[in-house]
This record gives C-alpha cells, structure tokens and sequence, in this order.
C-alpha cells in the first residue's frame, strides 16, 4: 500500500510539475505571440553590452542572458533612438533609447538571428532620394551620417538602421557589414522584451558562443565565455533554485529518520 501511494505521489507531482511549465509556456506564447517558435533567445556575443552596467549586468543585454522576442505587425511597432546625443524617443530599453530588435541579416534563415537596437528608419522614395527623419534628411540623393560612418550611402530598399550598443559600427556597413542593407520589417523575428539574466549560460556551455566575449573578466566554462560576474550571479541563482528544496527535503528525512530511530 505505501509503494503504491508513492507511486501515485511521485505522479502527481509529475503532472503537477509538466502543468506549471505549460501554463508558463502558454503565458510566454500567449504574450510573445512566438507560437509555435521558441518565444526566447539566448544572446551569445557582447555587441550589447554597456561598460557601466552593474554587478550581474540586469537591465543589459549580455552573452547568456535569455531575452523575450515579442512579435511586430510592422515598422510602426519599432520605435527608433535616433541621435545618440538628442535622442527621438523617451523610450528607453536595455540601458539605452529605442527598440531593440531581432532579425535575420538580409532576411536570410539559414543566419544567425541579430539582436541590435533600431537605431533610425531609412525610407527609400519613388524617385530614388532618401529620408531619414531622425536625422533631419528629406529627399537626399545618398545618406551621410557621421556619428554612424555612413557616407554616402545608398541602400536598396527601405528599412531600419541597426547597431549594437557596444559596437562602434552600424551593422549596414556596406562591403562588409553584418546586413549592408536595412533591415526589412519581414526579416524582424520581434523585438525584445524583458530579460532571463545568465541562465542561458547553461546552453551556450554545451553549444559555445565562440568568441562571444572577450574582455579582461572573461571565463570560459564547458564552451560558453561570459564575464566573471555573470557566472558567480549564476552559481548564486542555481545554488538557491536547487540548494534550498534539495536541502529541504533532506531535513524532513532527517527528522522523519531520527523519529522512527527514537520510536516517536
């Protein structure tokens, strides 16, 4: 009788455990609208990060944190920083102004995702001028922005400025950019809402993220490089997460041990 009653304990805390993670699931779906793709991602390099951040970095987009993707219905979604030292927007997420975006480079699947902030909207006109309100360009034959290095700049089509906050350069760098041509609201997976810190550090050990981080605080364990404040909040977090119950229950088998010992 006691086997079976664990057996039917052990199984209702299954189901009661498989329950809690789809109602999160659904939430996160639910709130993304991601379904049926993963409605996170893990960030993999530093183009994000801030020098100023605090210990652990919350708040900031860094190497193993796990960020929400919230799905856009178009470019109007996406709110622009514009200038550095005047932005365009009060909005701020992720330690500075404007969106930040996910978004295949060039459109292409088959690359890894970007997650950079919208920096401004390039509007391509019928007669082949550009307009860049951000930055005060109305119907130019060619865009020059210098706080951007972009000097003459051409594009094909209409779309959105991207740049990493860590990174000197915008990612539409032509000849050699990591997507010479503004993004597309259609190459947009969605823009990035809310943050998981470290916990992605736990995937990246298994697949690496290369050459993701590499300042002075850099640690590299299993395959996954990330800064040294980043792994203690980690072990801290997973030490607390499984530490406690685990100990927990070591305790009430103590005592329950110790009562059946003393006949009580």
């Amino acid at each position: 009788m006691e086997i079976r009653e664990k057996t039917l304990l052990l199984i209702r805390d299954v189901l009661v455990s498989v329950g809690i993670v789809g109602i999160i699931l659904a939430a996160l779906w639910g709130y993304t609208g991601q379904f049926p793709h993963s409605p996170m991602v893990v960030v993999t390099s530093g183009s994000m990060m801030h020098e100023n951040a605090p210990f652990g970095r919350i708040g900031t987009i860094d190497p193993g944190d796990l960020v929400l993707v919230k799905r856009i219905r178009g470019k109007d979604d996406v709110i622009t920083r514009g200038p550095s030292d005047n932005p365009t927007t009060r909005h701020r997420t992720y330690g500075d102004y404007g969106d930040v975006i996910i978004y295949y480079p060039m459109g292409n699947k088959d690359r890894v995702p970007i997650i950079h902030r919208a920096i401004c909207w390039v509007e391509k006109n019928p007669n082949g001028t550009y307009t860049v309100e951000e930055y005060g360009i109305y119907n130019a034959p060619s865009i020059t922005i210098p706080e951007l290095h972009l000097s003459n700049y051409k594009p094909k089509n209409s779309g959105f400025i991207t740049k990493g906050d860590n990174n000197e350069y915008p990612d539409q760098i032509p000849n050699g950019g990591i997507c010479e041509q503004p993004v597309k609201p259609d190459w947009i997976i969605g823009k990035a809402r809310g943050e998981l810190p470290w916990f992605g550090l736990i995937k990246l050990m298994i697949f690496g993220n290369g050459m993701g981080y590499t300042g002075e605080d850099a640690v590299k364990i299993g395959k996954a490089v990330a800064p040294k404040d980043e792994w203690i909040c980690l072990g801290i977090s997973l030490l607390i997460l499984i530490g406690v119950p685990t100990g927990w229950d070591a305790y009430n088998f103590y005592k329950k041990w110790k009562s059946k010992k003393l006949g009580l």
